[in-house]
C-alpha cells in the first residue's frame, strides 16, 4: 500500500500534449491503479471529447477543475532553515515510514495556513488517505492518516518542532536536541492539536 507520495501537476494536456497556457482552465482526474495514484490533466477540449469516458471508468477516485499557473521563473538557491512546505516535501521523497506522523501534522499545518487543501479522501487497506492539492502548483500530496492517539501526539509535536529546526539529516544522525523554532509559523504552537485534526 502507498503510504504518500506527491504528484505534480502536469504542463500538457494527458490526452491531445497540448502544452497548457497561463490560467488556462483543465480538468484533474485521479485514478486508483492498484499501487498507487494516477493524476491526469486533461485540457477543455478533451474533457469534451473523453470527459464521460474518463468518469466512467471504475478506478476513478475523484476528479475536479483548476486553473493552470505558469511555473515563475527558478530563483537562485539559496540556503534557508526549512519551513513547513519544505520539510514535508523533503520528508515525502524520502518516504521512511518514521516520518509518516510528521508528514501528516505537517500537511494539517500548511491546510490551516491554506497552502493546501483537501482534495479527497479514500479508504484503503483500512487505512484513510488524505489527497492535498497545493492550489499554485497545483501538486498533489498523498498523505496516510496515522490514526495518532493522544499520548502519541506530544512526542510527534516534539518531532516536528525538531524537524523544523534542525532538517531531516539531523534526525537521521541523532544530533537532533529540542531547540525553539524562532519563526512564529514554525513554532510548537502552530502545531495542531489532536481535536483540531480532520477526523
Amino acid at each position: 500500500m502507498i503510504e504518500w507520495n506527491i504528484q505534480s501537476r502536469g504542463h500538457a494536456c494527458a490526452i491531445t500534449g497540448r502544452g497548457f497556457a497561463d490560467q488556462e482552465s483543465y480538468h484533474t482526474v485521479l485514478l486508483d491503479q492498484g499501487q498507487g495514484f494516477e493524476r491526469l490533466d486533461l485540457c477543455t477540449e478533451a474533457w469534451a471529447s473523453h470527459g464521460a469516458e474518463v468518469l466512467a471508468r471504475p478506478n476513478l477516485v475523484s476528479q475536479w477543475r483548476g486553473v493552470y499557473e505558469a511555473p515563475p521563473p527558478v530563483p537562485p538557491e539559496a540556503i534557508a532553515k526549512d519551513d513547513a512546505e519544505s520539510l514535508l516535501r523533503k520528508l515525502m521523497a524520502r518516504a521512511e515510514p518514521r516520518f509518516g506522523a510528521a508528514c501528516y501534522i505537517l500537511a494539517v499545518m500548511l491546510e490551516r495556513k491554506r497552502i493546501l487543501k483537501v482534495k479527497t479522501q479514500v479508504r484503503e487497506g483500512g487505512r484513510r488517505l488524505l489527497v492535498y492539492e497545493h492550489p499554485r502548483s497545483g501538486d498533489l500530496f498523498t498523505i496516510a492518516d496515522p490514526d495518532l492517539q493522544l499520548d502519541q501526539l506530544e512526542e510527534v509535536q516534539q518531532q516536528v518542532s525538531d524537524l523544523l529546526a534542525h532538517g531531516p539529516d539531523a534526525a537521521a544522525d541523532g544530533a537532533v536536541e529540542s531547540a525553539p523554532v524562532e519563526e512564529p509559523f514554525n513554532a510548537p504552537s502552530e502545531i495542531p492539536s489532536l481535536a483540531a485534526v480532520p477526523a
